[in-house]
């Protein structure tokens, strides 16, 4: 992967050490989107929020693809998606609703990652959802709720719904139209999309290939659904490998 290119002037040192440590943490799951094909041109977004301060947050500078986005480019808003500071990149603010609602409304949920990947919209357009047909997808559904499609998401009306539909959850299929996780850190909702992705991934293929399915018994089932829940937080011991592997190829993103 090449360098972007872009002249970007660096906010390291003109920005709090904790801010900047997301900034890089959030610029780095943007290039993970690409290296693991989870990204839609310039669409979707991932969101955190900025240390410190409740009510701003750090998203995508709308235009840039997803390889070139830097910790510097990153551009800080409010809860209505309005620019705070200067930045030369504009902001999807329409894209911004999903973000804004999740972010009002759980306060731990301080990272909101959605997708449009080809196996995330095909398992939303499943009456079914998501089949308990695979370990990692036991991983996931008890903690994975469903909201139905509503069109476009630009309606702050239906937030509320938006909200009621996530809950409690980390997990959440977007009917018809992609995926969404939430976490504490830019780690843990990266890490709960890996999973639930790979789910889905997993799904489409067993089904593509024609035979019947295996069903999972119904006692495997209640047993891993009564113990001990995923952890959240799983990100911990995942995520300095991936900034690792990110560092080996193009550490641009850290600029």
């Amino acid at each position: 992967m090449a360098p972007t290119g872009l002249e970007i002037p660096s906010l390291k040192g003109k920005v709090s050490d904790e801010e900047w440590a997301v900034r890089v943490d959030l610029a780095a799951c943007y290039r993970l989107l690409v290296r693991y094909g989870w990204e839609d041109l310039t669409f979707t977004h991932i969101t955190v929020r900025v240390p410190g301060a409740e009510d701003q947050f750090l998203i995508n500078p709308y235009g840039l693809f997803f390889d070139e986005i830097t910790a510097s480019s990153l551009v800080k808003i409010d809860l209505q998606g309005r620019k705070i500071g200067d930045s030369p990149f504009p902001v999807n603010q329409a894209g911004f609703v999903i973000h804004s609602a999740i972010h009002g409304a759980r306060h731990d949920a301080r990272c909101v990652l959605h997708t449009h990947t080809v196996s995330g919209i095909a398992v939303s357009t499943q009456r079914a959802g998501l089949l308990p047909i695979s370990q990692h997808a036991m991983s996931v559904i008890p903690s994975l709720g469903y909201h139905d499609f509503e069109g476009i998401a630009t309606r702050d009306d239906e937030k509320p719904r938006l909200v009621a539909d996530l809950g409690d959850h980390t997990h959440l299929i977007l009917r018809n139209h992609g995926l969404l996780t939430v976490g504490e850190t830019v780690a843990d909702a990266f890490v709960a999309m890996y999973f639930l992705e790979s789910s889905c991934a997993i799904q489409v293929r067993a089904q593509s290939g024609g035979g019947e399915l295996i069903p999972v018994p119904k006692e495997v089932l209640d047993a891993a659904y009564a113990g001990p829940a995923q952890p959240r937080r799983r990100g911990e011991t995942i995520w300095p490998g991936l900034l690792r592997r990110l560092d080996r190829s193009d550490p641009s993103y850290k600029d």
